[in-house]
């Protein structure tokens, strides 16, 4: 196995952008996009979460940790229209315009086809897939009216490749692919960019809860590196598509991955 590299000091990728990261609060990829947007410049972030106490903490912690001081929470739940309509007016508001959107929230689980319910179904869909579409449309009309913007959302190796026990999972984030690659389309014309990163597997504390110590070790030995990817090095590959850096990059998704070809 592999060492952990060290952590890569900020080059300010994002100076002067404003930046909105959906699921950010607690100790996941989220979080580290937008801790790492701060190191790296930007002149004001704002965070959503569904959970009131853990979002407080998070615009907390990310103050302290990183120096920036415009940074904002806002409750949202993205398979309510009404949440992410609230979202979007407050960033646009206190952010002084959008130049970045995140899509990060997402949900997983498993169970195998015939075991699984409609309702299972339906909730991881609703959140992975159609809660970044709601995001995406409501975002990219105050983008596309200036005339610039980028939309990062989260995939996964999982939209392309099979496992079991993953299928409504699997069949969202390659929902989110196809929709990156569609909308960014759509908006290419207005000066958007979107783009998707598509992570295998990146460590966190969600994600030891809800899998077994097992199929960890053995997602695991399947890199390269034969390690799974700390999450900040998921939130590089976001800084990057987030960054002008790859201005002429759109539709694209981006695999954050050392798994064996």
């Amino acid at each position: 196995m592999s060492t952990i590299p060290k952590y890569v000091e900020g080059h300010c990728l994002l100076k002067g952008k404003s930046v909105l990261i959906t699921a950010a609060a607690g100790a996941g990829i989220g979080f580290s996009a937008a801790k790492r947007a701060a190191e790296e410049g930007c002149r004001a972030l704002m965070i959503s979460d569904i959970h009131p106490r853990r979002l407080e903490e998070a615009v907390a912690a990310l103050k302290q940790e990183t120096g920036l001081d415009a940074v904002y929470g806002q409750l949202c739940n993205v398979t309510t229209e009404e949440d992410v309509q609230a979202l979007i007016v407050s960033a646009e508001d206190k952010l002084g315009g959008v130049d970045v959107l995140i899509n990060n929230a997402g949900l997983g689980g498993q169970k195998t086809v015939v075991e699984m319910s409609d309702e299972e179904w339906h909730r991881v869909l609703d959140i992975t897939l159609t809660g970044t579409f709601r995001m995406t449309r409501a975002m990219l009309p105050h983008m596309q009216k200036r005339g610039a913007g980028v939309i990062v959302n989260n995939a996964s190796v999982l939209g392309w490749r099979a496992q079991k026990e993953q299928a409504h999972y699997a069949a969202a984030k390659a929902g989110v692919m196809a929709l990156t690659r569609c909308s960014a389309l759509e908006a290419a014309e207005h000066g958007v960019r979107i783009n998707a990163v598509s992570p295998s597997i990146a460590l966190h504390d969600f994600l030891k809860k809800a899998s077994s110590e097992e199929l960890l070790a053995q997602l695991s030995s399947r890199e390269a590196f034969g390690r799974a990817a700390e999450v900040w090095e998921v939130a590089n590959v976001m800084m990057f598509l987030a960054s002008d850096y790859s201005s002429y990059m759109t539709g694209e998704v981006l695999s954050v991955s050392s798994q064996h070809a």
